[in-house]
């Protein structure tokens, strides 16, 4: 055979294979065995082998390439990968709808409902039809690049089917392993002596991370895509549904128990359906995730923060499991809320094993009964979070429980902050589990990262009182570590080393570092990124704090009273004689698409200028107040004013809202 003939068989197998995947992944109707799949790889693979100048970088039998070297490779998401918000009841998933109905002034609404697998969440993206990245979720906007160990999921096209697709596409998946699979994965772990997985979740999350392909090759994968982030460059989609059938188009598989519902009753129908019948689907399911099927509708609803609000999972009833409680123990939180535990007779409930249950407040106790020695009902609420049902037996020896009268961390007095409330909180300012609690967090990763200042010195540097707040860290001394306990020269300085760089870190950092109440990671970064310098939050007030965009009123009200404290203001002037940076650096939007360019909104618009904004703000763009010659859109609604007028008389590009939607949605440039 000659090279010309070679490489039209190559292509003709090359074809004939992606074919197969497609009948065997996306509609799950083989037309040839496995083994005859086989034999047609192997043909390919040896035309290859003799005529390496023939071969595709997109080929079946490129799906393996060489090992990874050791380092993540982190991924910047062109659009955030949001987590959803669950419901655990219908109650809790009819409040949804009518906030839902609420939000879009009681128009039609179809939905459409999907399996909540349980795997690992991951993005694809396409360009010109071919598979150029992988990555995971990991922080909603910063994944890691998986692409290597992704292209050896067969149901995973490298290449997209047609031509009749995007020029920049980016879908959203979530790679799982079979009942099955994960079953014969863990016999032969168990047959080398080596620590089986817990479940198949952990067994695909780990697969994901290895760094040989060969091997994650031979875990037996799968991969359903369920929405996209990006869709640039050709057709777009009018609704969630358009999609789905749009991608089993382009030789993407999606889940086929996927369900349009044109009313609420048939949602909650097909929840039920699937609650019932869950145990027969081949891979783990815990839930149905529930999604507004119109992508207008999507966008007027917005997110929060965290999640969507045109999606919620609706969780199934939670595994149980009956155990004894051994005792019930009181921890005081960095807030100072005394939070009272179960602790228990180690249990296993759906894999993982269980020995303390949360017990919420003092009022939960008294509900269920609760006394030490009972034989409670577990169960692992959303399967996460164990939460003590009920008390199942009694025990003749049970000893009750008793709210205790002080701190028990430093005998300090409790109360509640309003009488309505549940929770006590320690009111002694200096107990020293509180600024333990809030030390620890200060010093933590995702905080001010100060490797080494973990809680062991931490308890040792309150113990020894060289430390009475926060900043006190910043003015310790290479003589003061030595004092700690297994703190030799090396370990001190390594520590020091670790304080003094912290002081480089953005302000954002700073903020969520401080714990201020009801302010986490990301509400910190957005704060930080609109007013970027400390200053300029402890002058600001709520309203200046909720007008930006996914803040709303409680965080608002917690970060304006945190700055008015006086021992807040006294702290921040230690840290700025400590020399700590209260700045932020400005960066661009998530995607960059709209890098640079400024709009303004006039007239009588459908959505809120504030949620319009937030998707501006998050493609990379800025909202102006006026128009100018520097202004790229305006954006108008009904009975536009004079903003309308001087952009017609500067010719500025002027914006219908559908054609603004349609640029956000990916579907105009």
């Amino acid at each position: 055979m000659d090279k010309p003939q070679a490489k039209k068989e190559i292509l003709k197998l090359s074809g004939e294979i992606e074919r197969h995947n497609y009948r065997y992944y996306v509609f799950d109707d083989p037309t040839i065995s496995d083994k005859e799949y086989d034999l047609l790889l192997r043909r390919l693979a040896k035309l290859e082998a003799e005529f390496p100048d023939c071969q595709f970088s997109n080929s079946p039998t490129q799906r393996i390439g060489p090992k990874i070297a050791e380092g993540v490779k982190t991924v910047t998401h062109k659009v955030k990968m949001y987590s959803l918000d669950n419901a655990y009841s219908l109650e809790e998933l009819k409040g949804w709808q009518e906030r839902v109905l609420k939000g879009l002034r009681h128009q039609n609404t179809e939905f459409v409902v999907e399996l909540k697998m349980d795997g690992v969440s991951a993005a694809l993206t396409y360009e010109k039809g071919k598979f150029i990245l992988g990555a995971t979720r990991g922080d909603g906007l910063t994944g890691e690049d998986i692409t290597h160990n992704l292209k050896t999921i067969r149901s995973i096209p490298l290449k997209l089917m047609g031509r009749d697709f995007p020029a920049l596409l980016e879908v959203r998946c979530e790679i799982l392993m079979e009942k099955k699979d994960f079953n014969k994965l863990n016999e032969e772990r168990n047959e080398k002596g080596e620590v089986v997985f817990a479940n198949a979740r952990n067994a695909t999350s780990g697969s994901l991370k290895l760094l040989d392909p060969g091997l994650a090759a031979q875990r037996r994968m799968g991969c359903f895509v369920h929405s996209f982030g990006i869709a640039e460059g050709g057709p777009g989609f009018k609704s969630h549904w358009e999609f789905l059938s749009k991608a089993r188009q382009y030789g993407l598989r999606t889940n086929p128990h996927s369900v349009l519902c044109k009313t609420f009753e048939q949602v909650v129908d097909c929840c039920l359906e699937y609650q019932k019948k869950r145990d027969s689907i081949p891979y783990d399911v815990d839930g149905m995730v529930i999604k507004v099927n119109s992508l207008d509708q999507q966008m007027a609803l917005g997110a929060t923060l965290k999640s969507p609000r045109w999606a919620i999972a609706y969780k199934f009833p939670a595994y149980q499991a009956t155990t004894r409680v051994q005792q019930i123990a009181v921890q005081v939180g960095r807030t100072g809320v005394l939070t009272p535990v179960a602790l228990l007779e180690p249990v296993e409930c759906a894999g993982v094993t269980i020995s303390r249950a949360t017990l919420h407040n003092f009022d939960e106790i008294q509900r269920l009964g609760i006394k030490e020695g009972d034989r409670i009902l577990l169960e692992r609420a959303g399967d996460v979070i164990p939460k003590v049902i009920k008390v199942v037996e009694r025990s003749k020896s049970a000893k009750p429980f008793h709210v205790p009268k002080t701190c028990p961390e430093c005998g300090g007095q409790i109360a509640k902050q309003k009488e309505e409330d549940v929770a006590y909180r320690c009111i002694n300012p200096l107990c020293p589990k509180q600024l333990e609690r809030n030390l620890v967090h200060f010093a933590s990763r995702k905080a001010m990262d100060i490797e080494g200042l973990g809680e062991a010195a931490v308890v040792q540097l309150l113990e020894k009182k060289l430390v009475k707040d926060l900043a006190d860290i910043y003015f310790l001394r290479k003589e003061d570590f030595l004092t700690l306990e297994l703190f030799k020269d090396k370990k001190a300085e390594n520590l020091l080393s670790a304080i003094e760089h912290s002081k480089k870190q953005p302000l954002s950092r700073l903020l969520f570092a401080l714990g201020i109440s009801n302010i986490g990671e990301k509400a910190a970064t957005t704060i930080a990124q609109r007013f970027l310098t400390l200053d300029k939050i402890i002058s600001a007030k709520a309203e200046d704090f909720q007008s930006i965009y996914e803040v709303g009123e409680v965080m608002a009200v917690s970060v304006e009273k945190f700055f008015k404290q006086a021992s807040a203001r006294k702290l921040i002037e230690k840290f700025r004689k400590a020399g700590l940076n209260f700045s932020e650096p400005k960066k661009q939007g998530l995607s960059g698409k709209f890098s640079g360019k400024k709009f303004v909104f006039t007239g009588e618009l459908s959505f809120s200028r504030e949620k319009a904004g937030g998707f501006v703000r998050r493609l990379g763009g800025d909202v102006l107040d006026s128009v100018s010659a520097k202004t790229d859109f305006v954006v108008a609604g009904g009975s536009p004013g004079s903003k309308y007028d001087k952009a017609l008389k500067l010719g500025v590009t002027i914006l219908n809202e559908k054609e603004f939607k349609e640029m956000i949605n990916g579907k105009a440039a």
